[in-house]
């Protein structure tokens, strides 16, 4: 494919991505196919039922695994034939991740949680603690930076999560299904962050299965079988506690 091709100020543009898993004699493709541009500023939110690949797809896009075939661009870089030490190196420092379930270290603080991804940080940019601090108070969250995930409530737990993925300001921030473990109250109150995020400027790629979390996003694209199916035109983020 040729550089023209491409689009020009994507953060994220993949084409014909393709992905199969192996079990004994059988194989499951997963991904047949996937064209996909994300540009700087976007909320885009890929939709699908179970087992359509949108998860395989997120992971894709945030380094976590690689595809069977197709190309991939990020921030204009072809990441094709990328090594594994440069792909874990833009995994850290451009990509925020946020999923279903917390992953948060259950003996440390909320404060110690959010500064574990400068730990691996190569360019180091001025204290861990004051930069952990200020992402937790983007998520509102600075009252409980010393307190453990196990005296948190899943909405607060979440909002670490989402601390820890912002301490390095990454270029893309990749959600997968934030507010799938949470009650109504707290997934309104997730998603009202991603909104004040987006509405700052930075880029969202969530993964949902619910149209009333799709619904806050600019686009939304959808998985079937492996395959974006739909992805309708772009419309203004509306948060629901402005």
């Amino acid at each position: 494919m040729r550089d023209g091709d491409y689009n020009a100020g994507s953060v994220i543009d993949v084409r014909g991505l393709s992905k199969s898993y192996r079990n004994g004699a059988v194989t499951a493709d997963v991904l047949k196919g996937v064209d996909l541009h994300v540009d700087a500023g976007e909320f885009v939110a890929i939709m699908g039922a179970s087992g359509s690949g949108k998860s395989t797809l997120l992971n894709l896009l945030g380094f976590l695994d690689r595809p069977d075939a197709g190309s991939y661009r990020f921030q204009g870089a072809d990441l094709s034939q990328a090594s594994d030490d440069t792909l874990s190196a833009l995994r850290n420092r451009k990509i925020g991740f946020v999923f279903q379930q917390f992953h948060l270290l259950q003996r440390v603080n909320a404060l110690r949680n959010v500064m574990l991804p400068l730990l691996y940080a190569e360019d180091a940019q001025g204290d861990d603690e004051v930069r952990a601090a200020s992402a937790l108070e983007a998520v509102g969250l600075s009252h409980r930076a010393h307190h453990r995930p196990g005296e948190l409530s899943g909405g607060e737990q979440q909002r670490v999560a989402i601390a820890r993925a912002l301490v390095n300001d990454p270029a893309v921030l990749l959600a997968d299904e934030p507010t799938g473990n949470l009650d109504a109250k707290s997934a309104g109150e997730i998603l009202d962050i991603f909104a004040r995020l987006h509405a700052a400027g930075r880029t969202i790629v969530l993964v949902t299965h619910d149209e009333q979390v799709a619904a806050r996003a600019d686009r939304t694209m959808r998985l079937v079988d492996g395959r974006i199916a739909s992805a309708p035109g772009t419309r203004p983020i509306s948060p629901a506690n402005p």
